[in-house]
């Protein structure tokens, strides 16, 4: 509260306060105690201002000027028209005078405490104590030397801007300053980045030159890398990106296989043409299979455009590209290895990284890709470090939820205004317009701990796929080379429905595909090369008890041929099985027959299986989340080994485990096994008929779902192919259950579901 002395000098009411550190009250005046820090003062003339305590005290103020207080997150706070008054017990900050700067607040509902913000960076923390508010991160004794605490600010700024920018070279900082895109400070600093460290490494350069492209469009690059270990949240592998050679500009393409790189040109085409009114003259790129398909040169030659190859083994020749490539991977690991984030956001830090390359200058152009490209000056002012807290406001009607969550920040949608957040809890991606986020607090919890190398998500390359090459430019080892490329599009936002509060059920993307099916993990293609690998052991092991299990089940007999009946083929099939973060965990061969080689009418009659949709499984999942059912998993060990065969079917000798007393003998399969054209439909009549005898019904709707219910227990059994899941309310009848399949089949226990095709189970203990 102000007011007007009865000698009209001008005096405020401030409650008593102990003399401990920094206030926050909201008197609406600023006082400070000592004039350290104190700048740009002003002698006020004698006993013309005091300020009045709550015990009557009369204290004069003797300065007004601006007031740097350096908190000890490297910030420095300019108080302007603060009051220096050197009676008072304590420096004070007024509530609205922060607010008129510009400042925003954020109440934590836990302790009461103020979170204070400016352009959505933080700044301090005040807590409530004896009726005002302490700053408790305020850096003690400052001293008199002002130049000290401006350049502990621009260095503190030079490392935000650095982060904000993917870790960009300081240079390319520098010359955004230049352009006056951003504000003057310091870029003096320690370049001994622990990110960068982590994510950067160069060799000697290759000497040589290409011609460059004289106008937007004469001269395009392109290149594909991948495969990557692991997948996007959205299953790609690749990506693919082109380049303007005179601007720069680029455009990236996230992409599931090496094959969709023709569309994804055309698509390319038909937005910068369409964009620029101009077209592609020339397309550089290297030899790979993508690039020399027949449908691939005849459409370039329809458009008129001259494919440049690369000679053979020379990918410093398509240097642009390929540089690229190497920048964009070294942001990643860079972003990555700061962010608490699965390795699928991969993605996400790779369209981030090309969206930052376009906005940056390079060496080779004066201005940034983005001027060259749209003619206009970039604006920086909605760039934030990747992988920050955020907090979004949330939609609720009821007036007692917080307004807002924490999420974290994944990059900018291509598609519309604002950013992309990940919300951990549902584990859901969206696009909102606004948020808080926490840089500052980022920066200081330090690097996340993971060693992000990129051999971690990138495969060596096979034939036809882009060698990453090592060529810098004449810069710090530690910072990555000057190219850019813009990202693709948003991504599709999905949106869990709020009754499956029990379960958070979550799809890795639009398509449901197991995660084994989408990393390449070197296995073999048959029965030599598992023998001549290095990990012969572990696979000879696989097939002994592939076929110890052929025994035990008693698949076939040995019999002489019988002349003028065909023998079906068969085939090794080995598989890595691996858990969710990539690892292998379990070595698996199978033995398939070659059922294209059956003859219909002899060999096989009917064939087709039911399998339970998607869908049912997704409803059931539903109804247990709703209802708090238990969802149990179990998995049936070479489940078509017990589909017993009508037909007469005789295969040759699997090879590595021929008979040697009767090696010209054929095997009579008497089950079915994997690759007959009957066996799924013989195990699924086989399973069938037994759950039917444990009182199960099927579903008139649904062939592969199975309810049994009694009185108030009720159970559910799914079957989709050799994947069982079992829903019910009761635990000892779900128990039964598993003894009666145990007994029929030979069962594997996975417990309470987690994983099933594509869908994540998580279950709140509540």
């Amino acid at each position: 509260m102000l007011l007007l002395s009865r000698k009209g000098a001008l005096e405020a009411k401030l409650p008593q306060i102990l003399a401990r550190c920094e206030g926050w009250e909201s008197c609406g005046i600023r006082i400070c105690t000592d004039l350290q820090g104190l700048r740009r003062s002003e002698q006020v003339e004698h006993e013309k201002i005091n300020l009045v305590m709550g015990n009557r005290k009369a204290s004069p103020v003797t300065k007004i000027g601006v007031y740097s207080l350096l908190l000890n997150n490297g910030l420095m706070l300019d108080l302007n028209k603060c009051c220096y008054s050197p009676e008072m017990a304590r420096n004070i900050i007024s509530f609205h005078g922060l607010y008129k700067q510009g400042f925003t607040f954020l109440f934590d509902n836990n302790n009461g405490a103020i979170n204070v913000y400016y352009n959505d960076v933080f700044y301090f923390k005040a807590l409530p104590c004896d009726g005002v508010y302490e700053v408790v991160n305020v850096v003690d004794n400052l001293g008199n030397n002002v130049l000290y605490i401006d350049s502990s600010n621009s260095l503190d700024k030079a490392s935000l801007w650095h982060c904000r920018l993917g870790h960009v070279n300081k240079k390319r900082i520098g010359q955004l300053q230049k352009a006056g895109v951003l504000e003057s400070f310091d870029l003096k600093s320690d370049d001994s980045c622990e990110s960068c460290l982590l994510g950067k490494m160069t060799k000697s350069p290759f000497t040589g030159t290409c011609d460059r492209g004289e106008g937007l469009l004469d001269l395009v690059h392109t290149d594909v890398c991948g495969p990557f270990r692991v997948a996007t949240r959205k299953a790609n592998r690749y990506y693919v990106t082109f380049t303007d050679d005179y601007s720069r500009y680029g455009y990236i393409y996230l992409i599931k296989h090496k094959s969709e790189t023709f569309e994804k040109f055309k698509e390319f085409k038909q937005e910068v043409e369409n964009q620029l009114g101009r077209n592609i003259k020339m397309l550089r790129s290297d030899r790979g299979g993508k690039y020399l398909s027949i449908e691939f040169l005849d459409y370039l030659k329809e458009c008129g455009i001259v494919s440049q190859l690369t000679p053979p083994r020379t990918p410093q020749l398509n240097g642009v590209a390929e540089r690229r490539n190497r920048t964009l991977l070294d942001m990643v690991r860079s972003m990555m290895s700061r962010a608490s984030l699965p390795i699928s956001f991969w993605g996400y830090a790779l369209e981030t990284a090309a969206h930052i390359l376009n906005l940056v200058h390079t060496k080779k152009v004066a201005k940034t890709p983005h001027e060259m490209w749209t003619g206009k000056v970039p604006n920086l002012d909605h760039i934030k470090i990747w992988g920050c807290e955020a907090f979004v406001r949330r939609e609720t009607h009821d007036k007692l939820e917080p307004r807002s969550e924490r999420c974290i920040f994944i990059g900018y949608p291509q598609r519309s205004f604002g950013y992309l957040f990940y919300r951990p809890n549902d584990n859901v991606v969206f696009v909102a317009r606004r948020g808080v986020f926490c840089e500052r607090e980022f920066i200081s919890q330090g690097d996340s701990g993971r060693q992000i190398d990129l051999e971690e998500l990138q495969e060596s390359s096979g034939e036809g796929t882009s060698n990453t090459i090592d060529q810098p430019e004449e810069e710090t080892p530690v910072e990555p080379i000057d190219e850019s490329v813009p990202p693709r599009r948003s991504t599709r936002v999905r949106n869990t429905p709020d009754f499956y509060y029990g379960y958070h059920i979550t799809t890795e993307g639009d398509t449901f595909i197991s995660d084994s099916t989408l990393i390449d993990l070197n296995e073999p293609n048959n029965y030599r090369e598992a023998m001549a690998g290095p990990e012969s052991a572990k696979w000879k092991e696989a097939m002994d008890s592939e076929i110890q299990s052929m025994y035990d089940n008693q698949v076939w007999n040995l019999v002489d041929n019988v002349p003028g009946r065909k023998t079906v083929g068969y085939k090794w099939i080995f598989k890595k099985k691996i858990d969710m973060d990539g690892k292998v965990h379990t070595y698996k061969a199978r033995l398939v027959a070659k059922g294209f080689t059956q003859t219909p009418g002899v060999d096989y009659d009917e064939t087709f299986s039911p399998v339970a949709k998607i869908k049912s499984i997704r409803v059931l999942l539903a109804i247990a989340a709703f209802h708090d059912y238990e969802i149990w998993q179990m998995d049936v060990k070479t489940a078509f080994l017990n589909g017993k065969l009508a037909e007469d079917v005789y295969m040759a000798q699997p090879e590595g485990f021929v008979d040697p007393k009767y090696p010209n003998r054929v095997c009579k399969l008497e089950k079915s096994i994997y690759g007959l054209k009957q066996a799924s439909r013989r195990w699924n009549l086989c399973f069938d008929e037994k759950v039917r005898e444990f009182g199960f019904s099927r579903s008139e709707d649904e062939s592969c779902v199975y309810v049994r219910a009694s009185g108030s227990i009720v159970s559910f059994l799914v079957l989709y192919v050799d994947d069982i899941l079992l829903i019910g309310n009761d635990i000892p009848t779900l128990q039964e259950v598993k003894s009666w399949l145990g007994k029929c089949f030979a069962m594997k226990d996975l417990g309470e579901a987690a994983y099933i095709l594509g869908i994540r189970i998580f279950k709140r203990q509540e």
